[in-house]
């Protein structure tokens, strides 16, 4: 008897449901009476395929086929042919923004999410292709900053707010791939309190939302705000003269160390004072914010251990240019400075190294160094510190408030490795920077059901929030979407017939 792919389809669809996501699609983007399929059913297809197989989008009726998507979806496999998902691309990507508010707030009102708490970063995808023509309008794949790496490719970008509420994105935004990301944070903001009907939540960004025109923007609109201070604006110096034996020790285990002896895990200290940011002009008037200088005994132990990792990787070659001066390779002083200039780049000893270039009665070159040990000492005692900068009121947080607050950032970075992990934002063939937008709005509306599933069995499992039988060992262990998508994997249908009802097989 035919079986199909079920899966996670039935959790997908629910939750679709739930968020109206059809509805909101087709109610923006309405289609013919005499169409088959609606938009927002297609859309909600291509969320789905993102949750269950995703892959490039191309034969998409065959895995519709394969997968129970007429049982689950209403949605006849032989309708998802590759124009239909292209019209239904096009179709939504001039209603994105709309789109995304509208299936945010659905989510907040849905499922009881706490927005009082945001936080906001930016990613990038590369692209391969030129992508010469460009349909104006719509987020331009342009050259940039990207965070691969591959300053060869093209990109666009992505931001993403996460609410601190179990770590549901709520909102997010397509970007050119050359837009700065200092410049997005007031639109963000805007867009953020539109969304969440809300006034008085707190943004935590990283150190792009530090500029005095965003740090402006957000004092005037009575948003709350913490960020880490940019390191440029902060001198060694100053964090050289702080004794971290003086600041007040902060309650607070980071992941890393929660399987440590209390004696081997990193400790956190805070100490707080001000920090003044003036404007482009003298005529600007100056902000005055809380500063919250932390100290991670992790942080300077990784800081040390990088260090003497280059430095031992300098000498090995500062050793091997001494002894090779005078050779074949190194016949000139000129020759000999050369190399050290990439040693001094490669290794980034370029600080603390002090070389000396002479010759001998032979008039060979040959070669003296050491490492400057007082730049060395100052910059050990600048290790494990960094700042916070907030406009928070000492009534409204502590500086640890104001610490624990800030740690909840790494939860944006955990959505991204799920929007480019299980969710694959690639690879992905497209051609128009358009039919992009929409796709990545697509995969972002995946990764908030993805989240959504996540945070509802987690509260369903109690104040623990663990289960047990996840892995082999039996270990109890908070079930990540994940980890609930992949033991849902197995799951198949047999479809009814007249005399028989549908079954559940277990793979």
């Amino acid at each position: 008897m035919v079986e199909r792919r079920l899966g996670a389809l039935p959790a997908s669809a629910e939750f679709l449901r739930r968020l109206d996501v059809a509805e909101i699609v087709d109610e923006l983007c309405p289609v013919r009476d005499v169409a088959h399929v609606t938009h927002g059913q297609v859309i909600e297809m291509l969320v789905a395929n993102r949750l269950s197989a995703p892959a490039p989008l191309v034969r998409v009726g065959d895995w519709a086929a394969e997968w129970a998507v007429d049982e689950v979806l209403g949605i006849e496999p032989e309708l998802l042919g590759d124009d239909r998902l292209a019209r239904a691309l096009d179709a939504i990507a001039p209603r994105l923004e709309e789109i995304v508010g509208s299936a945010g707030a659905r989510a907040i009102a849905e499922f009881g999410i706490d927005v009082s708490r945001l936080h906001w970063d930016m990613t990038s995808m590369s692209l391969h292709g030129a992508y010469e023509a460009q349909g104006d309008g719509f987020p331009q794949v342009r050259y940039g900053h990207p965070k691969d790496r591959r300053v060869d490719l093209k990109q666009v970008q992505a931001g993403l707010a996460v609410a601190g509420d179990g770590g549901v994105p709520v909102f997010h935004r397509v970007y050119d791939g050359g837009a700065g990301e200092v410049a997005q944070v007031v639109g963000a903001m805007t867009a953020l309190r539109k969304m969440a009907a809300r006034r008085d939540f707190l943004l935590v960004a990283d150190s792009k939302l530090v500029s005095y025109p965003n740090i402006t923007a957000l004092v005037e609109a009575g948003v709350r705000f913490v960020a880490p201070a940019p390191a440029a604006k902060i001198p060694d110096h100053l964090y050289a003269a702080l004794d971290p034996e003086s600041a007040q020790v902060v309650h607070y285990t980071a992941d890393r160390d929660t399987g440590k002896e209390p004696g081997e895990r990193g400790v956190y200290r805070v100490l707080e004072d001000t920090h003044v940011l003036a404007g482009p002009r003298k005529r600007d008037p100056v902000i005055a914010l809380r500063r919250i200088l932390v100290h991670s005994t992790g942080n300077a132990a990784g800081q040390r251990a990088a260090r003497d990792k280059r430095l031992r990787r300098a000498a090995e070659d500062l050793d091997k240019l001494q002894r090779g001066c005078g050779g074949r390779f190194y016949n000139t002083a000129q020759k000999v400075a050369a190399r050290i200039g990439v040693i001094t780049k490669t290794h980034r000893v370029a600080s603390c190294l002090r070389t000396a270039i002479d010759t001998d009665p032979d008039g060979r070159p040959t070669l003296t160094w050491h490492f400057d040990q007082d730049v060395l000492a100052a910059e050990a005692a600048v290790d494990g510190w960094y700042a916070l900068l907030t406009n928070l009121t000492p009534d409204q947080a502590t500086p640890e408030q104001v610490f624990l607050r800030y740690k909840g950032q790494a939860v944006v970075e955990r959505r991204y490795s799920d929007f480019k992990g299980p969710l694959a934002v690639a690879p992905i063939f497209l051609q128009h920077n358009r039919r992009i937008a929409a796709l990545i709005t697509v995969i972002c509306l995946a990764l908030l059901v993805f989240c959504l599933i996540e945070r509802q069995v987690r509260r369903a499992l109690g104040p623990e929030q663990t289960m047990r039988g996840l892995y082999p060992d039996n270990r109890a262990v908070r079930p990540t979407g994940r980890m609930i998508f992949y033991h849902l994997a197995g799951l198949k249908i047999r479809p009814g017939t007249t005399t028989s009802p549908p079954v559940i097989l277990i793979s």
